[in-house]
């Protein structure tokens, strides 16, 4: 039967007629049913106009004072940023891939979703998507991700209400601030930093395409996480904006050929300060509670760039530098490496997703090793040939009958980084020793850097606020302060001879303090004692001043009496103190006798820059005055002795600048190696040391050795264009035979000696250029009454007071 007939067939027709009207009432019943859901759904949609005024959370950023980002805290990674400032080329980007047509459709894209089903009937499955961006914001802000016929309908509905209620250009702001891009970076403006460490506004076009390419599959085809899966869809993005005319095929070209540069954990350019991060963290947690990490807050520090840097670098070659000098401990691991290498990748991948990189050191996997060349890959896939001096240090792991747990071999597990001038591989090892450096404006207590150890991501103790440990030498200074209040000058004359104490004079155990190196001098200056830290004169001045009395002293440079007890061993640091508290003390020597609280934050503002809080540099001034500028000016001048003639002269040497000011501090034993030094506009204080106490070295890791390296590097960043600066007179000093003192000890007054017998070292009255009076009443500061205790003048009997105190001291030291 022809087709003609079958049309005339009156039963067909009627079959095709009732078919027809089915089918009609169908659709229009599926129509009607669509059409009483959507008007139900509609009822429950939540309120799109309330995205008008786009709120994100947004994270906790913190700032340095020269506003570097240094911090971030939150659920999200987020930057806002207004549509305005988005570079266009990212703008062009996203839209060639995600949404070709979102300037041209009303929220639903009938022609791209007619071309996304006839391409994925043709091909099987699904290959395309059809969402666009609106029907994305929709989902992202009020949906969930769930794959069902109700939540697409939704999805549509709120895409129609929110072209209804917002303009393209505010959808597409909300689009770009919002998407998830991995690594918990939210918006594309947190993933040019997470990424690249840059920016939005500096991206190329290569870097905008990789970006761009993230929202299909954020987890998984970020660069960081699988390089070649990121640069695949890399490239369809850059194919994309020349099909859609947003791209000259020059230009995608030069892109095509652009190297990856993604964000390295050990570029040098970063800035590390993930301890001040923390501690603005904790500060704002303390103030604002939960919204810290939703509201936006920006807190800038006082902390400069420069400063940091210079401090960071400074502390970390200084724990390289020790570490070098120690023996190999071996690999810090094993994996069994497969022949192919497609395996190897994948061996490596898991070996090392464990190990992340740590101040510099980069995990990763042996290849090949030999005493003359070792061959490694990390995680990123890079392979490095490393040769020469750049296996000097793990020797001991790379001869034939190297010992098991040392043995450098195919799987093994290193570190390695770049060092020297040439910028060179090395095989290295992590260090165990930790470190704190602190520096800070005496003049108004801004903190300008702080390092709480080698690297926050191994260890999050903050050395610099939270390690109490013994200062050593370093704290001679304070006892030194105190004696000029009791009579002693820089010319007094100490024996620097072997002692001995009974243990009601140490409180603990019978005591003979010994110098460093075992090396007495006999009758020395004081000044000259500080310069060679002499721990007996130190001992022998504590005891004429009692402990008592320099315990009482100390306070006003912010010690805790509780944590110095009066006993001798005070003299030699045996307290306990942290880094953030030295810097403050010196602080008053570098003041000139004024007090200055530490200060980190400098300002508060919220997501908008509207200023919360405003905390302005606060001058020292004569309120905070807590010891007279006489007793300052004069421990200056011993503390530039220091570094002049003395244990700190490496400083001296290398710097050759007039105004450096420090002492160096080894506790016994060797547990703590401190440098606690100045210049006018900067304080410094480095420590380095074991978290569980324990020798540093054998004889010669010391204050100098160890601690000093890293405040001359700090002060060579920190002081560079700052010129040399000297120190004002003040009142009550004078400079007799070319030493400084006290106007009242001028004429022979004070204690001219301790611990040397009169008979045998007559003392002979120094010459002065001073008009000052030597008698009146006995100065005083403080509620402690100064009591000079003076030696008998030749042909003068002493006063009956003063004899016995002199013969009491005396009596003790023979």
């Amino acid at each position: 039967m022809s087709f003609k007939d079958r049309l005339s067939d009156p039963r067909l027709r009627r079959a095709a007629k009732w078919t027809a009207i089915g089918s009609a009432t169908a659709v229009v019943c599926g129509a009607a049913i669509v059409g009483i859901a959507a008007a139900l759904m509609s009822r429950q949609l939540p309120d799109v106009s309330t995205l008008q005024n786009y709120q994100p959370k947004l994270p906790l950023r913190v700032f340095t004072a020269d506003g570097d980002l240094i911090g971030e805290f939150g659920e999200e990674r987020r930057q806002l940023v207004p549509i305005d400032r988005i570079p266009k080329v990212l703008k062009d980007a996203v839209l060639a891939t995600e949404d070709a047509r979102f300037y041209q459709h009303g929220g639903l894209d009938t022609i791209g979703l007619t071309r996304a089903v006839i391409s994925n009937a043709l091909h099987g499955g699904v290959r395309q998507g059809a969402s666009t961006i609106t029907q994305q914001v929709a989902r992202n802000m009020f949906l969930s991700s769930e794959r069902t016929f109700t939540r697409k309908l939704k999805e549509a509905l709120l895409a129609w209400r929110l072209e209804d209620e917002l303009t393209k250009d505010q959808i597409l702001e909300i689009y770009l601030n919002q998407i998830y891009l991995g690594n918990r970076a939210y918006g594309f403006a947190a993933a040019a930093q997470t990424y690249f460490g840059k920016p939005l506004q500096d991206i190329t076009v290569a870097e905008a395409a990789m970006l761009a390419g993230l929202p299909k599959a954020p987890s998984s085809n970020n660069p960081i996480a699988n390089p070649r899966r990121a640069v695949a869809r890399q490239q369809y993005v850059i194919n994309r904006m020349v099909e859609t005319g947003y791209l000259s095929e020059a230009d995608a070209a030069k892109a095509r050929q652009e190297p990856l540069k993604l964000r390295d954990a050990g570029d040098p350019s970063q800035l590390h300060a993930d301890y001040v991060a923390e501690m603005v963290r904790q500060q704002m947690v303390a103030k604002y509670g939960d919204d810290t990490y939703t509201k936006g807050f920006k807190v800038y520090t006082t902390v400069a760039r420069n400063d940091q840097s210079s401090a960071y670098d400074g502390l970390h070659e200084a724990i390289v530098d020790y570490e070098q000098r120690q023996p190999y401990r071996g690999p810090e691991g094993f994996v069994e490496l497969p022949a192919d290498g497609t395996d190897v990748d994948t061996a490596v991948d898991d070996a090392l997703s464990d190990k992340p990189d740590s101040g510099g050191m980069m995990a990763a996997v042996v290849l090949e090793a030999s005493p003359r060349k070792l061959v490694a890959v990390r995680a990123n896939g890079d392979s490095v040939e490393i040769t020469g001096r750049g296996l000097q240090a793990v020797q001991r792991g790379l001869v034939e009958k190297a010992a098991e747990p040392l043995r450098i071999r195919r799987g093994s597990i290193v570190r390695i980084a770049r060092s020297g001038p040439q910028n060179s591989w090395e095989v290295t090892q992590l260090p165990e020793v930790e470190g704190a450096f602190v520096a800070m404006d005496p003049r108004d207590g801004a903190i300008k850097a702080l390092v709480g150890g080698f690297d926050f991501n191994k260890n999050k103790f903050n050395h610099a606020t939270q390690a109490w440990r013994q200062p050593g030498s370093s704290f001679k200074p304070f006892i030194y302060s105190a004696a000029l209040e009791k009579g002693f000058t820089p010319a007094t004359i100490v024996n620097d001879a072997p002692l001995s104490f009974d243990a009601a004079a140490t409180g603990g155990a019978p005591w003979e303090p010994k110098n460093y190196d075992n090396s007495y001098a006999g009758p020395i200056t004081l000044r000259q004692a500080l310069e060679q830290s002499k721990n007996v004169v130190t001992i022998r001045v504590l005891d004429a001043i009692t402990p008592a009395y320099a315990q009482e002293w100390i306070t006003h440079f912010g010690f805790a009496a509780d944590k110095h007890p009066a006993y001798l061993t005070m003299g030699l640091g045996a307290g306990s103190v942290t880094p953030l508290q030295m810097a403050t003390a010196y602080s008053v020597f570098a003041n000139g006798g004024l007090k200055v609280e530490p200060r980190l934050i400098a300002r508060i503002t919220d997501a908008r820059d509207q200023v919360l809080e405003d905390t302005p540099p606060k001058p020292a001034d004569e309120a905070g005055r807590v010891i007279p500028a006489r007793n300052a000016f004069v421990i200056d001048t011993l503390l530039n002795s220091v570094v002049k003639n003395g244990t700190g002269r490496r400083a001296y040497t290398t710097l050759r600048r007039d105004d450096l000011y420090g002492k160096t501090g080894t506790t016994n034993d060797s547990h703590d190696a401190w440098f606690a030094g100045f210049q006018p506009t900067r304080v410094g204080v480095a420590w380095i040391g074991y978290d569980t106490p324990r020798q540093l070295g054998v004889r010669g890791e010391t204050g100098g050795s160890l601690a000093l390296p890293a405040w001359t590097r700090y002060m060579q960043g920190a002081l560079k264009g700052v010129p040399v600066a000297k120190l004002d007179v003040p009142p009550g000093v004078t400079n007799a035979s070319g030493e400084w003192m006290y106007d009242e000890y001028a004429n022979g007054q004070g204690v001219q000696s301790l611990g040397v017998e009169a008979a045998l070292t007559p003392i002979t009255p120094v010459e002065v250029n001073s008009s000052a009076p030597t008698t009146g009443p006995a100065p005083s500061w403080g509620n402690q009454p100064v009591i000079p205790v003076l030696p008998a003048q030749p042909g003068q009997p002493a006063a009956p007071a003063q004899q016995d105190e002199r013969n009491r001291i005396l009596n003790m030291f023979r």
